[in-house]
């Protein structure tokens, strides 16, 4: 294992385990630390940080630094969501830190741009499209609520230390002209440098100027250029990854609210059976799984979607009366529950939206890892696990995917 990352949360661990099998390496995904390891060049290991306490999420992180070194890795990538989902306690700033302690480096990049998804960085500040980031429904959050698209700011109440900064003229004046401005940075005494980006390129860019670093932090564009640093020193194999084929019935679930969801479960929902969730209903013990799973089983041969998705005044109105950890922890139980029962009784397919739901999901199905197969959409690729046989998943964070990306996934996984 050449190359090591952290992620905060399932779906990004796909996201940039797609990103890495795309350039070339070898990439397995692990659901935490601690077990067997399988051959490849690069690991990625999914962690469930993003809105955790901040120093349960350090400790962790750092726990799952160590076990990737002692894999061999000689870089490790921190990897949180390309909208930069924290709040202004963490737990981006406090991991980054505790990293670059662990690893006694002087300094580390932040960069979340994810150009293919529309986030770009320019000036520090995050858009998403062509609105700035506290534009967006992101302000919403239920978890992270990102109010400020400054991301220097930010990250700014986060940590101890100066953050610094590295304009896109800078990026776009080359790889040298890079290196000297992180020189600067760490000689001025900062250490962790946000870094502008709007393009493929710049990512490129920045990837071959911190080919040396030994911690890089941002989102999965960031591991755009990072393969062909190690292709560069003859250390990677030459031919792809082959993945198992995957055939059976099939299930989409989603627990995100997010716009974007919700135009992809109504896309969905046109065409397929759909079962909408009763989140009331859920917290008062309403809403038995074997009810669910049966009405599953009546659809017989069609694939159907059920969701947990709704507006952001009904998913506000239930936090209220329940309390928003309590909904989103039984939520996430109910996912989980439901996919291990549908994978133990035939399910072979699973397409899962949410990043939340996507963790308890895998978690529950006792996936230690997945192999990386070819992207469905920018950001998501086929993953395949194995319980009671080989099991294809597809892990779809809220704002990523094509209004018709549960009906493009369940196609992909069964083509693997």
């Amino acid at each position: 294992m050449l190359l090591g990352v952290i992620a905060d949360d399932f779906t990004g661990a796909s996201d940039i385990a797609n990103t890495l099998a795309k350039g070339g390496m070898s990439t397995v995904q692990f659901s935490g630390i601690g077990q067997a390891v399988p051959n490849c060049e690069a690991g990625v290991v999914a962690l469930k940080t993003r809105s955790i306490a901040a120093c349960d999420a350090v400790s962790q992180s750092v726990a799952a630094a160590r076990w990737l070194l002692n894999q061999g890795c000689e870089q490790i990538v921190f990897k949180y969501c390309s909208t930069f989902d924290s709040t202004p306690q963490g737990n981006i700033g406090p991991v980054a830190e505790a990293l670059l302690d662990l690893l006694g480096t002087e300094l580390a990049i932040v960069c979340p741009a994810f150009p293919g998804a529309g986030r770009r960085i320019f000036m520090g500040h995050l858009f998403v499209g062509d609105q700035l980031l506290s534009e967006t429904g992101m302000r919403y959050h239920p978890l992270t609520p990102m109010t400020d698209p400054d991301i220097r700011r930010w990250l700014a109440h986060q940590t101890s230390g100066e953050v610094g900064a590295i304009a896109l003229d800078t990026v776009r004046a080359g790889t040298d002209a890079l290196r000297g401005a992180f020189r600067a940075a760490r000689d001025a005494g900062r250490r962790l440098i946000v870094t502008d980006a709007i393009a493929d390129e710049d990512l490129l860019t920045i990837g071959a100027a911190a080919a040396d670093h030994k911690l890089i932090t941002g989102g999965s564009g960031i591991a755009q250029g990072l393969p062909q640093n190690f292709r560069a020193k003859g250390r990677l194999g030459a031919r792809p990854e082959i993945v198992p084929t995957v055939e059976g019935p099939g299930i989409v679930l989603c627990g995100s609210c997010s716009a974007t969801s919700q135009q992809q479960v109504a896309t969905f929902a046109a065409s397929h059976p759909s079962y909408a969730v009763d989140t009331n209903a859920l917290m008062r013990g309403d809403l038995p799984l074997h009810d669910v799973a049966a009405w599953i089983s009546d659809q017989g041969r069609q694939t159907p979607i059920v969701y947990s998705t709704a507006a952001p005044d009904t998913i506000a109105d239930t936090q209220t009366r329940f309390g928003r950890d309590a909904v989103a922890e039984r939520i996430e139980r109910f996912f989980a529950d439901l996919a291990r029962h549908l994978a133990d009784t035939g399910t072979r397919r699973i397409v899962v939206g949410g990043g939340e739901t996507s963790g308890a999901v895998v978690e529950a199905l006792e996936l230690s890892s997945m192999r990386v197969g070819r992207e469905i959409d920018p950001g998501v690729p086929v993953l395949i696990g194995d319980r009671n046989g080989p099991l294809g998943l597809a892990l779809k964070s809220g704002n990523f995917g094509a209004p018709d990306f549960f009906e493009k996934a369940l196609h992909e996984v069964g083509q693997a």
